[in-house]
């Protein structure tokens, strides 16, 4: 297997995790709309918007935790390739578990997460480039070879992510609401907010648990910088996250990334509370990355 590949498959996964945990913003706690009611005056209508980022996190939190699964959807560009995925997250009391399938580099590779640790199929072709005949590939959080060290990290640090309520948690922390609308989306009436993520504000939640050298690298190259990271919310009835994008650019082009420095994604979710089953592969079809890519000399 091309290094590039799962690579590839890596950054797609993390940013998909990214994406669900939207990391939002903050400010005073205020009312939101006088007595909690509908702009309609009913119960089961649409409230008006939160003006306050702790009141819509804690709102938003509470149904999250009660619907604890959704499907998603989600297309963006990173690093100059187009990545789009699909599947299904649950969070609950046994962690956060993840399936998906993603198209990143002009591949398509199915991924799970369980327990933190990653699991990626091979392809035939690749299977046999390694020499092994085991159909899944593992990276742990706790990995020795390059590759895992890269990637662990992050994995680990956005499987949390990847609850919609920890995201829910991190608005308090993050930013600010800048704006927010009542709209439809996709037929459903939803309330539209603007935020702002201020990166020298966040940097716990995009290097919390890198190595220390790169996390300090990471807080040398935005000090002073007023980096901003905006990002669109969309909130139904009930509070639930139904749709986030995100534009990553100004942070990538702060770290000096190559090129243009473009990452924007948006992610769609739908079916909250739908039964989500995942599941590790069996062992005996699971082979540890580092041990793979020591063999194969890489």
């Amino acid at each position: 297997m091309r290094k590039t590949t799962l690579v590839a498959a890596g950054a797609a996964l993390v940013l998909t995790l990214t994406a669900c945990s939207g990391n939002s913003a903050t400010g005073t706690a205020q009312p939101a709309a006088a007595g909690g009611q509908s702009q309609d005056g009913g119960s089961r209508g649409l409230a008006s918007p939160f003006t306050d980022a702790i009141q819509l996190a804690s709102a938003s939190k509470k149904g999250t935790e009660q619907s604890k699964s959704a499907k998603f959807t989600m297309e963006g560009t990173a690093a100059g390739q187009t990545i789009s995925m699909n599947g299904a997250v649950s969070t609950g009391s046994d962690g956060t578990k993840l399936s998906m399938t993603s198209t990143a580099a002009g591949q398509t590779t199915e991924m799970r997460l369980v327990d933190k640790v990653m699991y990626i199929k091979l392809p035939a072709d690749q299977r046999k480039q390694l020499g092994t005949d085991k159909a899944w590939a593992k990276i742990s959080p706790d990995g020795t070879d390059p590759l895992s060290q890269a990637l662990g990290g992050a994995l680990s640090q956005s499987a949390d992510q990847s609850d919609p309520s920890k995201m829910l948690e991190q608005i308090s922390k993050a930013g600010r609401i800048v704006s927010s609308d009542q709209t439809q989306l996709n037929g459903e009436q939803v309330n539209h907010y603007k935020v702002e993520i201020d990166v020298a504000k966040a940097v716990d939640q995009f290097a919390g648990q890198v190595p220390a050298a790169a996390r300090d690298k990471f807080t040398k190259m935005i000090k002073g910088k007023d980096v901003k990271i905006p990002t669109d919310l969309w909130v139904n009835k009930d509070n639930l996250p139904v749709q986030v994008t995100m534009d990553q650019g100004p942070m990538m082009k702060a770290l000096g990334a190559p090129g243009s420095g473009e990452a924007k994604f948006t992610a769609k979710y739908t079916d909250w509370g739908t039964q989500v089953d995942v599941a590790a592969p069996p062992a005996d079809q699971v082979v540890d990355l580092g041990e793979l890519m020591k063999k194969a000399g890489r």
